[in-house]
C-alpha cells in the first residue's frame, strides 16, 4: 500500500503501532523475504509488489505455486479479511486489481518469454548444461568461432549444427583456437538433448524479450506487474536458476546508470532463491555478486525470497538491506544455528530478544527492518504484514487469457519468429556439401560404370577377338582337313587310279600276253599244219 510517498508493509507491534514503511528511494537497496513454509512471504511479497506499482514502479515476480496471478483480479471480502482490516484501522480499504501481464518459458500459461543462445551467454550456457570447465571452455570457443563468422545462434537447432560444423572443421579449429575434440562437443550435444526434453528448446528463440518491455505503466500511472509463471518451470530448477541469471545480466547489460533515483526504475523479486545458488560454480557466484552489488546504480532493486537467510551466500546477503523474517522452526540443532545466524543479521531491538521472536512469530507476521533516511538499517520491529487489496489464490482459465489480451503484449511475443541464422545457414553449406559430395560420389560412379562398361567392352572384344582366332582356327582346321581329305582322296584316287592302270597292264599284259600265246599257238598250229601239209603229203607219196 502506497501512502504519503511511503511503501507502507506492516505495523509494528509495540505500543505506538508505527507503520513500518520501505523509502521509495532506498528500494533498490535490495532486500531480503525469509522464513518457514507456510509463515506468509508470499503475501509479503504480493504487499510489497502493490506497494510498488501503486508507487509507479514496474515489477517482476515469479510464481511458483501459480497463485501470484490472481493480482490482476479485485480480493474478495471476507469475515478474516475485515477483521484484519479493522486491526491495522485501514478506512478506507479498497479491493482493487493490478495492471498485470503474465509470462511463461514454455509458452503455456503465458506470453512466451524467450531469449537467444547468444544473448545466453555461453558462461550461464554452461551452467544450464551443467557442463565441465573443459566443456565450458570448449563451448566458449563454439561461441567465438561463430561470431567470428557472423554465424547468429539464436536457438538450440542452431548451437547443435554449430557444434556439428565445428566437429567437421577440427584441423581448421584447433590450431587457432584451442584444442577442441569430438568427445567434449558429443558431450555437449547430449546435454542440449537432455535441455531440450526439458523445455528449454521453447526458451531459446525469437522475438526475444525486450527488458524495455517490462517497464511500463498503465494510464493511472501504476508499474506494471510482470508474472512468471513457474508452476512447471520449478520442475526443471537448473533452468528455472539460469533464466533468473540471464534476467539479472540483461538488466546489468542494457540498463543505463542512473545514480541515485526518487524510486527504482523497477524491482525484482526471485521466489526459492536457493535455486540460484546451488551447485553454482565459483565464476558464475561472482558474477551473481558483481551484479548485485552494481545493479543498484542503475535504478534497479532485487529481493530475494527463500526459506532462510544461510541460503544465500554471504556476498550477496551483505548487499540485501532491507529485511523481512518471517518465523523460522528450530526442531534440530541445524535449524538453531540457522536461528542465530538470521537473528544476528537485525539490528537489535531492546524491547525483546530478536532469536526468540524468530521462532514464535505467527502467519502473517515478521520481523522487519528497512533502511531510513540516511541508508542506515532501522531497529527490527516485530509486525503484522497488511492484507492485500488483489485476490488471493488461483485464477481461472477465462480471466487469465482475459488478461493475456488486455496487456498489449499478444502481438509482439505470442508468435514465434524463425529467421536466417546458424541453422540456415550451416544447413545450405552442408545441403552444397552434400550436394557436390552426391555429384563427386555421383561422378565416381559414372567413371566406375564408363570403367566397368571399358572393361566389359574390352572383355567382349576380347572374346569376339578369341572367338575368331578360334573361328579361324577352326576354318583352318577344317581347310586343313578339308585338303588332307583332298589330298587323301587324291592320294586315293591316285592308288586306284595306278592300280587300275596296273589292272588295266596286267589286263593288257594278260591279253597281249593270251594274243600272243594265242598268236604263238595258231602260228604253231598253223606251222604245224603247213609243216604237216608240205611234209604230210610228201609222206603220202
Amino acid at each position: 500500500m502506497y501512502r504519503d510517498g511511503m511503501l507502507w508493509i506492516g505495523q509494528a507491534q509495540n505500543e505506538t503501532k508505527d507503520r513500518v514503511c520501505i523509502i521509495p528511494k532506498m528500494a533498490n537497496r535490495h532486500g531480503l523475504i525469509s522464513g518457514a513454509t507456510g509463515t506468509g512471504k508470499t503475501i509479503t511479497l504480493k504487499v510489497l509488489a502493490e506497494s510498488f506499482s501503486d508507487c509507479g514502479v514496474p515489477v517482476f515476480l515469479a510464481d511458483v505455486k501459480g497463485d501470484l496471478a490472481s493480482m490482476c483480479q479485485p480480493g474478495v471480502d471476507t469475515e478474516d479479511m475485515q477483521k484484519r482490516i479493522a486491526k491495522f484501522g485501514l478506512d478506507p480499504f479498497v479491493y482493487t486489481s493490478y495492471p498485470t501481464c503474465i509470462w511463461d518459458v514454455l509458452g503455456e500459461s503465458g506470453h512466451p518469454l524467450r531469449t537467444t543462445i547468444s544473448e545466453m551467454g555461453p558462461l550461464l550456457l554452461a551452467s544450464l548444461l551443467e557442463l565441465n570447465d573443459t566443456q565450458t571452455d570448449v563451448l566458449t570457443i563454439v561461441f567465438k568461432i561463430a561470431d567470428d563468422n557472423g554465424l547468429l545462434l539464436l536457438d538450440i537447432k542452431d548451437l547443435r549444427l554449430m557444434l556439428e560444423y565445428v566437429g567437421q572443421n577440427l584441423k581448421d579449429y584447433t590450431l587457432t583456437y584451442g584444442n577442441i575434440t569430438r568427445q567434449t562437443l558429443g558431450a555437449i550435444s547430449r546435454s542440449l538433448i537432455s535441455l531440450e526434453e526439458q523445455g528449454g528448446d521453447r526458451f531459446f528463440g525469437e522475438p526475444a524479450l525486450d527488458i524495455r518491455d517490462w517497464m511500463r505503466n498503465d494510464v493511472q500511472g501504476r508499474g506494471y506487474i510482470n508474472v512468471l509463471h513457474c508452476a512447471k518451470l520449478i520442475n526443471t530448477p537448473k533452468l528455472y536458476a539460469t533464466f533468473m541469471l540471464w534476467m539479472l545480466s540483461e538488466l546489468f547489460e542494457e540498463m543505463p546508470e542512473a545514480g541515485d533515483l526518487d524510486k527504482p526504475r523497477m524491482v525484482f523479486f526471485f521466489d526459492e532463491a536457493h535455486l540460484f545458488f546451488n551447485n553454482a560454480s565459483r565464476p558464475l557466484l561472482e558474477k551473481i555478486e558483481q551484479v548485485v552489488k552494481l545493479i543498484r546504480s542503475k535504478g534497479i532493486g532485487i529481493y530475494f525470497i527463500t526459506q532462510t537467510p544461510s541460503d544465500v551466500p554471504d556476498g550477496v546477503l551483505s548487499q540485501l538491506s532491507n529485511r523481512v523474517q518471517h518465523a523460522l522452526r528450530a526442531y534440530t540443532p541445524a535449524d538453531m544455528k540457522a536461528v542465530r545466524a538470521a537473528a544476528q543479521t537485525f539490528r537489535a531491538n531492546p524491547a525483546f530478544s530478536t532469536e526468540e521472536v524468530i521462532t514464535q512469530l505467527g502467519v502473517g507476521e515478521a520481523l522487519i527492518s528497512f533502511l531510513d533516511e540516511e541508508g542506515r538499517p532501522s531497529v527490527v520491529e516485530q509486525c503484522k504484514v497488511l492484507p492485500p487489496q488483489s485476490r488471493m489464490g488461483a485464477i481461472e482459465d477465462a480471466e487469465r487469457y482475459t488478461c493475456l489480451l488486455q496487456d498489449g503484449m499478444a502481438a509482439r511475443y505470442d508468435t514465434a519468429v524463425d529467421r536466417e541464422s546458424a541453422y540456415e545457414i550451416l544447413k545450405a553449406r552442408f545441403d552444397e556439401a552434400e550436394e557436390e559430395a552426391r555429384r563427386i560420389e555421383e561422378e565416381k560412379i559414372r567413371e566406375a560404370e564408363e570403367k566397368e562398361r571399358q572393361k566389359e567392352e574390352e572383355r567382349l572384344r576380347k572374346e569376339q577377338e578369341k572367338e575368331e582366332r578360334e573361328r579361324k582356327r577352326e576354318e583352318e582346321r577344317l581347310e586343313r582337313e578339308r585338303r588332307r581329305e583332298e589330298e587323301r582322296l587324291e592320294r586315293e584316287r591316285r592308288r586306284e587310279e595306278e592300280r587300275e592302270a596296273r589292272e588295266q597292264a596286267k589286263k593288257t599284259a594278260a591279253l597281249q600276253k593270251g594274243i600272243s600265246t594265242a598268236v604263238n599257238t595258231f602260228a604253231r598250229e598253223a606251222t604245224k599244219s603247213i609243216v604237216r601239209g608240205l611234209f604230210g603229203n610228201r609222206k603220202r607219196r
